[in-house]
């Protein structure tokens, strides 16, 4: 439901307490983010790949001017994909290979409207191998190889510490003018709380992916006697400030709920895979679909939603686990995309994916591999350049210049910076802007890829 636990109540009502002086220094806001008034429709779609997705099976080099299958087979031993069951894409004359259950993610490249971003990670400044055995710890991202860290510093972009606010809860922050008067945030998680989508005024909602009931208080006795405690005066800052939040909880509640009445679609998700499970992210992406829908009843005009693939943490048993989510990824893109083709806003509508770090080339004997750093990702949607690949694919040679260290640990040559500013400048964030979203875009040689028109 969209009402937020305890924890979260006064996590937030600290934040914003101790925040409460610094706001003044985003009242730029309302200057800055004039460019969004009387815009047109845009949503960015982040699905986060918990556990650190293993992109060296994920986009294969074939037949590449780098030796590409060959020092890809030598180097993943027994963790390696047969040539003949990989799918063929091609990146001008190079042919790539994708993982076997991403047939949707092919055909969807094909036609022009899914993109590769090769190589991609958290990055101070450029850096090579040979910087980063000199073991500067200014120009290396803290805590390289750990979970936590490494997923936030990838929602915070703040690659040299632990940041209080994600570069799309930033966003958020930057299009309150465009959704001035809206019943419903901007900012939307489909899978509990989410570091991204945090603002410094930006309350993102809550939203149960593919729950069919939400909580919906109107013309309750119950919702009455709750709201004379919820606007009781007791003095206390701290209990008050978790009263706003619950109140404002309930309001997203009962705005979402009335739109979604009756608000159905004609595209089928694949809620239920081949082997029974449930297909979660498909349910998260089935409802993102129906908000998008219902996006003028809620007065909304920019949107950007968080959704979650957990699973990827694979240091056993990786060939069957990635299998299987990459199969649930790949079919729950191509029915949201077929969604908002549906609802005639897909090229309105731009999806990418995103992962804490990759992993290492080299197996680790247990069926599985360990924390890397540098990975592939997709960007879908039919304002993406797509069927082409962006950044710079590695070679694949174990101590070579792209590793880190000697088991293929890929040092990234794109920075989520650059990834993130370019989905920013296609959500409307002028350039003059970027920084104050992305730190650190200023180290980079670009701030767009060039990926989106």
């Amino acid at each position: 439901m969209l009402i937020r636990s305890r924890r979260e109540f006064l996590r937030d009502a600290i934040r914003t307490v101790s925040a409460a002086g610094a706001l003044g220094a985003f009242s730029k806001f309302g200057e800055i983010n004039a460019f969004a008034a009387g815009s047109s429709y845009q949503a960015l779609v982040c699905i986060f790949m918990t556990g650190g997705n293993d992109g060296h099976n994920t986009v294969v080099p074939i037949n590449t001017a780098q030796q590409g299958f060959n020092l890809y087979q030598s180097a993943r031993q027994g963790m390696g994909l047969a040539v003949n069951s990989l799918l063929p894409i091609y990146n001008g004359s190079d042919e790539y290979g994708l993982h076997p259950d991403l047939p949707e993610i092919q055909s969807l490249y094909n036609a022009g409207h899914a993109a590769v971003l090769a190589n991609v990670g958290m990055l101070v400044k450029p850096i090579d191998r040979t910087l980063y055995n000199t073991n500067n710890t200014s120009i290396i991202p803290n805590a390289l190889f750990s979970h936590s860290d490494q997923a936030s510093q990838w929602q915070t972009s703040i690659p040299t510490g632990l940041g209080n606010t994600g570069w799309g809860g930033r966003m958020a922050d930057l299009m309150q003018s465009s959704n001035s008067g809206a019943s419903f945030p901007a900012a939307t998680s489909m899978s509990g709380s989410s570091l991204f989508l945090t603002g410094q005024n930006t309350f993102a909602a809550n939203v149960p992916g593919g729950s069919a009931t939400l909580l919906n208080t109107v013309n309750s006795a119950r919702a009455a006697g709750l709201q004379q405690l919820l606007t009781f005066d007791n003095g206390l800052q701290l209990v008050q400030q978790a009263n706003d939040t619950l109140s404002r909880g309930i309001s997203y509640a009962n705005a979402l709920s009335g739109a979604l009445a009756g608000a159905t679609l004609q595209t089928p998700f694949p809620l239920i895979g081949v082997d029974g499970s449930p297909n979660l992210l498909a349910a998260q992406l089935q409802t993102v679909a129906r908000i998008i829908k219902v996006r003028s009843a809620l007065g909304l005009s920019r949107q950007i939603f968080y959704c979650n693939l957990d699973g990827f943490d694979t240091h056993g048993s990786q060939l069957s686990i990635q299998a299987s989510l990459l199969q649930q990824l790949s079919q729950a893109v191509m029915a949201f995309y077929e969604a908002t083709s549906e609802l005639g806003v897909d090229q309105d509508v731009t999806t990418f994916t995103a992962s804490e770090f990759g992993r290492t080339l080299t197996p680790n004997g247990s069926g599985g591999t360990d924390h890397a750093w540098g990975n592939h990702h997709f960007v879908i949607g039919s304002s993406v350049q797509g069927g082409r690949f962006y950044g710079q694919f590695p070679l694949l040679s174990l101590g070579g210049q792209y590793d880190a260290t000697t088991r293929g640990s890929l040092i990234p040559t794109t920075s989520v910076d650059q990834y993130g500013a370019t989905l920013a400048q296609w959500f409307g964030v002028g350039q003059g802007n970027l920084a104050t979203i992305f730190p650190y875009i200023g180290n980079f040689p670009t701030a767009n890829l060039g990926i989106l028109t």
